[in-house]
């Protein structure tokens, strides 16, 4: 079975699609660093979709999200543009932690997998 790698370079691929499934590896906000985390999360989710769409997927396939905050303050603030954002009845599985994130300015970072849609 084929591996399709999505802007890949030494250290990682953005995406990796196997068989009938996406693999999105931890977004960040490069264009917000440093801003709210409705900034940043806004251009995260938007990131997401863009790859789902270019593989072949979408928001109703997620299967499931990993997300990390850098301060579990920010839960509700993450929570308001998430749940706007996953159609109604959509939801993945996740998993949300309070983690250091790899620069101060990064708030949240979020991978998701997702299924090609038939």
């Amino acid at each position: 079975m084929a591996i399709t790698r999505i802007n890949t370079n030494q250290r990682l691929s953005q995406v990796v699609v196997h068989g009938d499934t996406v693999y999105i590896s931890g977004q960040v906000a490069v264009a917000n660093r440093g801003k709210s985390i409705t900034e940043q999360t806004n251009e995260i989710l938007g990131a997401i979709e863009k790859y789902l769409a270019d593989t072949g997927s979408d928001k109703n396939h997620m299967l499931s999200a990993t997300v990390w905050l850098s301060d579990m303050a920010s839960y509700d603030e993450f929570n308001k543009v998430w749940d706007a954002w996953v159609p109604q009845g959509q939801a993945p599985s996740r998993a949300c932690v309070e983690a250091e994130l790899v620069f101060p300015d990064f708030n949240v970072e979020v991978a998701v997998v997702a299924a090609v849609k038939e």
